[in-house]
């Protein structure tokens, strides 16, 4: 492995109905490895709650998210973490203004499953098809959508 600079601005964007996921960096040499997102979310509804099978970290960088995990429910500002374990289940939003938040997350396939439910699902577009082409892509990549 060898170090890595992503330039602010720079990365892989994946537009989702919870916010952009950009993508910064994918590390495969560590097992089980991880990768790091810079998620920017506006006030929206929240995404359906979801069980992903690998582990995440949130890190308010700016704005309120407000997170139900797992027994957790609350509003996390700057500076806030919350810490979802594999198989959690999990779902954010934000009710006012804009946020911004690091997302680290275990292994090497939450990048693989944003890019494709990105490229599956309009961010926009919260209809049933929509909700049935979610779900579709979520067991796909081994995540469970309740509700759905």
């Amino acid at each position: 492995m060898t170090a890595t600079y992503v330039a602010p601005g720079e990365g892989t964007n994946h537009p989702m109905i919870d916010g952009d996921h950009v993508a910064k960096a994918t590390v495969e040499s560590a097992e089980p490895g991880f990768e790091v997102f810079v998620v920017r979310a506006p006030a929206r509804p929240p995404a359906p709650q979801h069980m992903s099978p690998w582990s995440g970290v949130l890190y308010v960088l700016r704005g309120t998210v407000s997170v139900q995990a797992d027994g957790f429910t609350g509003d996390v500002g700057p500076g806030g973490v919350v810490v979802v374990p594999a198989g959690t289940p999990v779902t954010f939003h934000v009710t006012e203004g804009t946020a911004e938040f690091l997302a680290v997350t275990s292994g090497t396939s939450a990048g693989r499953f944003f890019a494709e439910m990105s490229a599956s699902v309009s961010a926009e577009r919260l209809d049933a098809e929509a909700f049935g082409t979610m779900a579709t892509v979520a067991a796909k990549h081994g995540v469970a959508l309740a509700g759905v």
